[in-house]
């Protein structure tokens, strides 16, 4: 029997009846003869509640702490969609994180998965039953519990879709599928029928509805990621290994427009000029998992130079502490902070090579009075780094200027 594995988001299990829909939804999958593991994330905004009712005992909530706290929100809708199952009539249970085998680094709320242990869900797939999964955690080698990082319930269910070798895995939201935008901001964005790994995983890193580091699993084990609504019998988008994946130059063309509003910038200025300092900045920041992307280093005078850079709002104050420190190290002049800004993104196979792409996009913000701070590219994205407060008109202007909104 093929094994399907399928992931309801926070929104799709927010009540009691949301909760009997879904379990409505996988004993179906179930009487078409397929196995189901399903993964759930935590009810609604249960993870944001825990996160601010452990600030109210602890400004500075201590990681491994606040990794178990947050843990427990997933297992209530875990158990709770095993109830309902079992009141359907199917043989269903509940496994943690760690029962299910998900095995991290020690890395608290961005964990990474090391392995999945498969053994207790083999077990249990072989005795006919349904089994839930906690999504967004696992456990370190000494069994303490970690999380895996906003929306870590996605790369639970891509990576044991991947160990378990299933057919697919679904991924059940509140939207439709993958759009050419955020249709919350621009009404024309179309849904696509499908995409490439490469494509998504762009779109991903810069604000799509998906967890970057899922897509990256599915693209390393080739396991097809369909993504639907929970609340709708329509048709999806499905990620997989398109034919065209690597495209001829023929095939080159603007996929979608995504962006980000958890950016912030911090600038380091008068650093001296000699080797070694880039390190001396980054290491620490990596130490400790704290991503970097944009970086921008100024033209040398006198021997100094600034250096820019971007991490997400949620790191900016580790971020801070860690550069004052090093900024002293290395005798280095202020250091500055915004984090008023956003990311706008436009993806598409093969732009970094291609005239005009580039050039295009800047020309459109520029006659849409957006003004651009840092600009990133990649083979196959362009971003600009512009404030958050007109990010949401830029993409609109993206969209329509690239024509995404007409037809292929």
């Amino acid at each position: 029997m093929s094994l399907i594995v399928q992931k309801y988001g926070g929104s799709s299990v927010a009540d009691a009846s949301k909760i009997l829909s879904v379990a409505g939804r996988i004993g179906a999958t179930k009487d078409s003869g397929k196995d189901v593991v399903a993964v759930v994330s935590a009810m609604g905004d249960t993870t944001d509640e825990l996160i601010e009712l452990a600030q109210t005992i602890s400004p500075q909530p201590d990681p491994r702490e606040l990794d178990l706290l947050l843990s427990t929100g997933e297992l209530v809708s875990c158990t709770l969609l095993t109830m309902a199952l079992r009141t359907l009539g199917y043989q269903a249970i509940s496994l943690s994180g760690v029962q299910a085998g998900i095995r991290t680094d020690t890395t608290h709320g961005k964990a990474r998965i090391h392995r999945v242990e498969t053994e207790r869900v083999r077990q249990e797939l072989e005795l006919g039953r349904l089994i839930v999964v906690a999504g967004f955690q696992g456990a370190t080698e000494d069994l303490d519990v970690t999380t895996l990082g906003r929306g870590g319930s996605d790369t639970t269910a891509v990576a044991l879709a991947a160990a378990l070798g299933a057919e697919r895995c679904e991924i059940y939201t509140d939207v439709e599928g993958i759009y050419t935008a955020d249709p919350r901001i621009v009404p024309e964005a179309r849904k696509m029928a499908d995409i490439g790994y490469q494509e998504m995983l762009e779109l991903a890193s810069y604000g799509a509805k998906m967890h970057p580091r899922s897509i990256e699993l599915g693209a390393a084990f080739q396991i097809p990621i369909y993504v639907a609504s929970s609340f709708k019998e329509t048709q999806g988008t499905l990620i997989h290994q398109k034919a065209d994946e690597r495209p001829m130059e023929d095939r080159i063309k603007v996929t979608g427009i995504a962006y980000d509003t958890n950016v912030a910038k911090i600038t380091v200025r008068s650093v001296p000029d000699r080797p070694g300092i880039a390190a001396a900045l980054f290491e620490p920041l990596a130490q400790t998992g704290t991503s970097v992307d944009t970086i921008v280093q100024n033209t040398s005078v006198d021997r100094t130079t600034d250096i820019s850079f971007t991490v997400s709002r949620t790191d900016l104050p580790m971020a801070l502490a860690q550069m004052e420190t090093v900024v002293q190290e290395i005798g280095a002049g202020d250091l500055v902070s915004d984090d008023t800004l956003a990311s706008v993104s436009v993806v598409g196979s093969g732009m970094q090579n291609t005239p005009g792409y580039a050039s295009r996009m800047f020309r459109i913000l520029a006659d849409g009075a957006i003004n651009i701070d840092m600009i990133t590219t990649s083979e196959i994205r362009i971003s600009c780094v512009v404030k958050e407060e007109q990010v949401a008109e830029a993409v609109r202007l993206l969209h329509r200027g690239f024509q995404l909104d007409e037809e292929p």
